[in-house]
């Protein structure tokens, strides 16, 4: 087994004037090495196609749930996916990529815009077989996965974007590509990527999308440890074992809060250097202890990676806040969101005395609820997380 993981984001913007997205995507976990997402486009926009492409997800998703082939489920879908007889055209079309044991992607599409692959930094021209299932060409791909591969699947709406605004015949293929090359060598996650695509698009459509668009990347990284450590022990006498499984993990290491941090600086025998450089003013600012890769404030600061963390997941809107900002909860948020891939807390059960001041709006129950709610926010961003308390 290689050391390879996928990064999976996605983000859609509805037709102009409709509540509701045409589009609709499905992530399944098979396993923890193992992942299918399909992409499905209804017919038209509004209600009828949101019943549409999230039917013909959920049909692909649950028989795959329950251990059908991959290939019977799209010969089942297809075969039984009607075509509307005014338009000639299938009422749901949809792409499927399954990535195998994080070493081989077996892709599936039928009339979506044909699946981008760059790799090394440019464009893929990636193998396909036609399959005609149930008298519908069906493309079939394998790919052997390499390390920083993206593969960008989008509804038509994308390559449809500024027809006769900005384009006459929209925003072509390879027009797309070009752009997305430029954005890969910035080292974006999936999330980011998929927001920046659809905010251009939603930018060539005047901001009055004629269709809906959706993207959907996936990127090949390898696995990055990360260990954040959180409040000191309900017994002091723990100090220095839970110092000791903190240090001892692989991977980078955060250090949140004013006694943690007095207490890791302690263990390892380094001065803690604090700073008044308010990056924020509601921020806390960020202090050093040397062998420790951030130090910052707890309570404050977390609180604000979650708000990060729960519009990360949603519509996405804060991330150039957090992506180029220095204060603490932005640089945890990078190294969370971005960098790391599993990620080990080290959660103390000490009550701060500061904390039992009724006139402030913190108390341990808080605490160990923004632990709860950033583990379940990471979880979904498809993190593997391990919370040891103390």
């Amino acid at each position: 087994m290689n050391n390879l993981c996928s990064d999976i984001g996605y983000k859609s913007i509805n037709h102009y004037g409709e509540s509701l997205c045409g589009d609709h995507v499905d992530v399944i976990d098979i396993d923890e090495n193992s992942t299918v997402v399909v992409l499905s486009d209804g017919l038209g926009s509004g209600v009828k196609a949101s019943i549409l492409s999230t039917l013909t997800s959920k049909i692909i998703s649950t028989m795959i749930a329950e251990g059908l082939d991959i290939e019977d489920c799209v010969s089942t879908i297809a075969a039984t996916l009607p075509v509307s007889s005014e338009h000639g055209v299938a009422y749901s079309t949809f792409t499927i990529i399954h990535i195998i044991n994080n070493e081989t992607a077996e892709i599936f599409q039928y009339d979506n815009p044909q699946v981008i692959i760059i790799r090394n930094q440019i464009n893929y021209d990636y193998p396909k077989i036609e399959l005609n299932i149930g008298g519908k060409i069906i493309y079939k791909s394998v790919v052997n996965l390499q390390e920083n591969d993206v593969f960008i699947a989008m509804s038509d709406g994308c390559p449809h974007a500024g027809m006769g605004i900005s384009y006459n015949f929209g925003w072509q293929r390879d027009e797309i590509i070009s752009f997305m090359e430029t954005l890969i060598t910035v080292g974006y996650t999936a999330k980011n990527l998929s927001t920046i695509l659809i905010e251009e698009c939603d930018k060539l459509y005047g901001f009055e999308p004629a269709d809906d668009a959706t993207a959907c990347v996936i990127k090949i990284r390898k696995r990055q440890p990360m260990n954040i450590l959180f409040g000191p022990p309900y017994n002091p006498d723990d100090c220095d074992r839970m110092m000791s499984l903190f240090f001892a993990k692989d991977g980078k290491h955060i250090v949140c809060g004013g006694t943690t941090s007095a207490i890791a600086a302690k263990y390892l025998n380094k001065p803690l250097k604090t700073s008044l450089n308010f990056e924020q003013s509601d921020i806390p600012p960020i202090a050093e202890i040397e062998g420790v890769d951030l130090v910052t404030e707890g309570v404050i600061t977390i609180n604000r990676v979650v708000e990060y963390a729960k519009d990360y997941l949603e519509e996405n809107k804060l991330y150039e806040q957090w992506n180029f900002n220095r204060d603490g909860a932005s640089l945890i948020s990078r190294m969370l969101f971005e960098e790391a891939t599993d990620i080990n807390f080290y959660v103390g059960r000490a009550i701060n005395p500061a904390h039992q001041n009724p006139d402030l709006p913190i108390n341990f129950s808080i605490k160990m609820t923004l632990v709860d709610e950033l583990s379940q926010c990471l979880k979904k961003m498809g993190k593997k997380i391990k919370v040891s308390y103390f």
